[in-house]
């Protein structure tokens, strides 16, 4: 790619385009592996079937690169169940899956319950909540699983703009998880985007990662996988621009609690987030508790729990 410094660096040997392969290439590769896309989604009602429609027309009706598209339906009070479901999805509820483990809120959870009720040896996730995106991120994300025996894991990145400009989109990504990085894992310094919600992944090895049940599975399973296999397991590529619906300012705070304590388990052997299932996070909002005042003290407990590799479990 042009621009690249570091001509013998993991980031030229790594870093790819989505256009690299051709999408006739990609499933002459396949053969017969089987792939999963999977859809982690909470109250994406309005998004989910055209994430889901589009994917299939183009990547099963149409090309023969995906075996399955599952939607895991993450405790949603809103019709997404239904509306994945019409759309060509087979959908579980994140609660009713292996009911004998219990059942835990968040992204990760859904990712992770997802192992027990697909068949695909190369696991594509993506978001439900896409607003700007096409179905070439399927493919660009497999091209590297199909093609390099030696690579484990895929992430993807794309211009993220927002309403106050191009790095509107990744407020966690620039203000937390960049300079986590650097401190704590610097040798992952040049992914693009560790928190991407779209990567891909083999199914041997997902199941063999510890998977935080929130917001934190896309780094921690950048950084196992890192410790585990080595940056040459690891591969990134650009899938052009992505937009979605932001969360609202005060929502992030729980998002980087829960990147935070499982940067901080993986920041030193035998480390955890003080031993805890929660943690409490003061965070303040308007309406001050005496006169005059414009703020009060808002407490929540965000959780921080990991489910342990699901290997032993499938």
């Amino acid at each position: 790619m042009s621009g690249v410094t570091d001509p013998d660096g993991w980031f030229s040997r790594h870093t790819h385009d989505w256009t690299d392969w051709r999408l006739d290439e990609l499933v002459a590769a396949k053969g017969r592996t089987r792939v999963s896309l999977v859809v982690p989604a909470r109250n994406e009602a309005a998004t989910v079937g055209d994430v889901v429609g589009r994917v299939r027309e183009a990547l099963m009706d149409t090309a023969s690169l995906l075996d399955e598209i599952v939607v895991i339906d993450s405790d949603s009070t809103d019709a997404t169940y239904d509306v994945a479901a019409e759309a060509g999805a087979t959908v579980h509820r994140s609660a009713d899956i292996r009911p004998d483990l219990g059942s835990f809120p968040g992204k990760g959870e859904a990712m992770w319950k997802s192992l027990f009720v697909t068949a695909g040896e190369l696991i594509v996730f993506m978001d439900a909540d896409l607003t700007d995106w096409d179905t070439h991120f399927v493919p660009g994300l497999l091209g590297p699983l199909l093609t390099d025996p030696g690579v484990d894991l895929v992430k993807g990145f794309y211009a993220r703009p927002g309403a106050g400009g191009p790095y509107e989109g990744g407020r966690v990504t620039e203000l937390m998880a960049r300079p986590l990085i650097a401190l704590l894992f610097p040798p992952l310094a040049d992914v693009v985007q560790p928190l991407a919600g779209e990567w891909a992944v083999r199914r041997s090895h997902f199941a063999e990662l510890s998977v935080p049940c929130g917001y934190a599975v896309e780094l921690a399973a950048l950084v196992d996988t890192w410790r585990g296999r080595g940056l040459d397991a690891i591969a990134q590529v650009a899938l052009g621009r992505r937009a979605h619906d932001h969360q609202p300012l005060l929502d992030l705070g729980a998002m980087a609690t829960q990147i935070l304590a499982a940067s901080w388990a993986r920041s030193s052997p035998g480390r955890d987030a003080a031993g805890a299932d929660e943690i409490a996070l003061t965070q303040f909002l308007p309406g001050g508790l005496a006169a005059g005042s414009v703020l009060a003290p808002s407490r929540s407990l965000v959780p921080v729990t990991e489910r342990p590799p699901a290997a032993p479990l499938l």
